[in-house]
């Protein structure tokens, strides 16, 4: 192996470790949600603020984020996003004395900011550093450790938050994302110089006019929508005396299953996805998730309660999947692009929060009738054919700092 070669297998091996803090961070949130959902006594659409907030930071974020990276760089931005995620984690401490919700709220969104940067900066660097063809198995690989982390989260902080304590386990993440950031701050990632842009063409708009990659955006923000809001619902959920009337506590444990079938689904769906089309696999697993799903509304017991925990396996490999497509129809412009779709990552906020009211109303079991319209959206955009229209684009690469 050349020095080179070895450099580049590194690099992916620190990514994965990047991959793995942002599953541990955001699968906090589904621990957090019930915990303060019984601490403030709140309803539902009250209770998903918690991942509004989170999530609407990418909406916010997402673009100003690209543009940092634009100016120092990939390693940098690693290093940038893990700081500012420690400082949201701390942000917990001084919520928890006080005792008050809003600034829960103002945490996590310092704590997404981070994320958003980590999201950002990851995603777009391990789809340039290799072959462009093996780009959703590469991604979808690294983001097998992103599944590691949310499935290890609920089995060591699960009882612990659920069942009231907040300050011990954020404030340790925070020191070992700070120690982290400053072990990457000398290592010698690859440079990977894009092009400057000439200075007579356009430097921005084009992206607005790429209508797959718009579709392609749309699919992002159902998919992580329905992820999201089945992951932060599924403690009370499995509480419920017709699913299986689970103590919090307990049922805080069942979401290892939900996230380590993602975990299994990644490492099978990045061997898979080198000898099937992307396109396929994601039609496949949409079809299962929506059959899944009319399961869980029909019937009660342990058949709805594993129906919903089977649906983390067919989640997989669905958000890198899903961005690589997209991304593959900007050949130029991939940060600009990358900032987008993280911005349609948005959907975490919007969707948790719907499936929250008409969980008020209808009833909890029956609000994951929602999702079925989110897989139904995302089988059409994997089953359309991008054609010359959709990918129009113009413009030049835009320049980004090597790290």
């Amino acid at each position: 192996m050349t020095s080179k070669s070895a450099n580049t297998t590194l690099s992916l091996s620190l990514m994965t470790l990047v991959f793995f803090i942002l599953g541990m961070l955001t699968c906090l949130n589904d621990l957090l949600a019930p915990h303060l959902k019984e601490y403030f006594s709140l309803n539902y659409a009250q209770t998903m603020l918690i991942q509004f907030c989170f999530f609407l930071t990418y909406a916010v974020m997402s673009l100003p984020m690209s543009k940092v990276v634009e100016r120092i760089g990939y390693k940098f931005g690693v290093v940038l996003g893990l700081l500012i995620a420690a400082l949201g984690c701390l942000l917990f401490v001084p919520a928890a004395v006080m005792h008050l919700y809003s600034f829960f709220l103002f945490g996590l969104f310092v704590l997404a900011t981070g994320i958003v940067c980590l999201q950002v900066t990851a995603n777009t660097y391990v789809i340039v550093l290799g072959e462009a063809r093996y780009a959703p198995s590469r991604l979808t690989f690294v983001q097998a450790m992103n599944s590691v982390g949310t499935t290890l989260v609920p089995l060591v902080f699960g009882r612990m938050i659920v069942g009231g304590t907040v300050i011990e386990p954020y404030t340790i993440i925070a020191i070992c994302l700070v120690l982290f950031s400053f072990a990457l701050c000398f290592y010698p990632f690859p440079k990977i110089a894009i092009p400057p842009m000439p200075m007579d063409e356009p430097r921005s708009g084009s992206i607005w006019r790429n209508g797959y990659l718009l579709l392609g955006a749309l699919a992002i923000f159902l998919y992580v929508g329905a992820e999201v809001s089945t992951g932060t619902i599924l403690v009370n959920y499995l509480n419920l005396p017709q699913i299986a009337n689970l103590p919090r506590p307990d049922a805080a444990g069942y979401l290892a299953f939900f996230w380590g079938g993602a975990l299994v689904g990644r490492l099978i769906g990045s061997a898979v996805l080198r000898i099937m089309r992307p396109q396929s696999v994601i039609a496949f697993n949409c079809f299962v998730n929506i059959s899944l799903i009319s399961v869980s509304l029909w019937f009660a017991g342990h058949v709805a309660m594993w129906a919903i925990l089977g649906m983390g396996l067919f989640n997989s490999i669905m958000f890198p999947t899903i961005f690589a497509i997209a991304l593959d129809a900007v050949p130029r412009l991939k940060n600009q692009a990358a900032g987008l779709l993280c911005t349609a990552i948005a959907g975490g906020a919007i969707i948790p929060e719907l499936q929250g009211l008409l969980a008020d109303r209808i009833g909890l079991q029956y609000s994951f009738v929602l999702l079925i319209f989110c897989y139904l959206y995302i089988f059409y955009f994997v089953m359309i054919k991008p054609n010359k229209k959709f990918k129009e684009l113009a413009g030049k690469v835009i320049y980004v700092t090597p790290s």
